[in-house]
């Protein structure tokens, strides 16, 4: 029998339906319940196999939700400090339970109200808590994990004189140069980028856009396209369908004009059309 991954995704079979709520098969762990406030939307059926997320509740017990937190162990995610005691500060991420970070894995103390970087982890008990301490963890040099052109995931850390800062994958340290960063970037977003160079002493460049699209070719009004749907936090309600009015309203241009910087724009697989409107890709 397995062990259930507490702070993770755990792919689980419901055994039987109560009052309380489902309960799942946990294996070693015993029978896990699924609270009625942390059930899907539809019903479940006895046998059915749910993707859930693992953690325990305020009295120590194992419970399963179908509602994820924005990170699982091993991540690194920028949250907000919620709550404070003298043990420790509370992080919003997602769950009702929120994330406990104790002092002695506060990098520095945590105000309330500030957001800071933090690495989802298991204490010693098994129980999941925050570590603003995590940097000496992270790579600095590729040693082979890394290929050029290949899509990762960048958390973006800090502003430097250089460019932005950024954790690739939860495991390396990149950098996207200021005169390459065609796009609003802040503090804590996670972008999708591409190593664009790996150098001889194996740091890593990023881009923004895919190896081989020059950034110079997207017309000012795709940039302002982008960056309307980026103020936006990733969708803009207006398509190619939107009427002339509405479309010269939001940038005073044509329809042709705007019909045409959106197809670049798909055609680069820079945005995704939606039937209400334009979403980041």
């Amino acid at each position: 029998m397995t062990r259930v991954k507490v702070g993770q995704s755990n792919l689980l079979t419901v055994i039987k339906e109560s009052s309380l709520g489902y309960f799942f098969d946990g294996g070693e762990d015993g029978n896990i319940l699924m609270p009625n406030r942390h059930k899907p939307d539809h019903e479940l059926a006895v046998g059915d196999n749910v993707d859930v997320f693992v953690f325990h509740d305020s009295e120590e017990r194992l419970t399963a939700t179908v509602k994820f937190p924005v990170a699982q162990i091993g991540e690194i995610v920028f949250l907000k400090v919620i709550d404070k005691s003298r043990f420790g500060a509370y992080l919003e991420w997602g769950l009702s339970k929120d994330l406990f970070v104790p002092e002695s894995e506060q990098y520095d103390p945590m105000e309330l109200g500030a957001s800071y970087f933090v690495r989802i982890l298991l204490d010693n008990h098994g129980r999941i808590m925050g570590s603003s301490y995590f940097s000496e963890d992270i790579e600095e040099y590729n040693k082979e994990t890394f290929s050029l052109k290949q899509e990762v995931m960048a958390l973006i850390i800090r502003d430097t004189e250089m460019g932005w800062k950024a954790i690739i994958n939860n495991t390396h340290w990149g950098i996207i140069f200021h005169n390459e960063t065609f796009k609003k970037i802040n503090i804590g977003q996670v972008v999708k980028a591409y190593v664009k160079n790996i150098r001889e002493d194996d740091k890593i460049d990023l881009s923004l856009v895919p190896i081989g699209f020059n950034p110079d070719h997207i017309s000012d009004l795709g940039k302002q396209i982008l960056d309307k749907i980026d103020f936006n936090k990733g969708f803009l309600p207006i398509t190619d369908k939107s009427s002339p009015e509405e479309i010269h309203q939001a940038f005073e241009v044509s329809k042709k004009s705007f019909k045409q910087a959106v197809g670049f724009l798909y055609r680069e697989r820079m945005i995704i059309i939606q039937k209400d409107g334009l979403r980041r890709s």
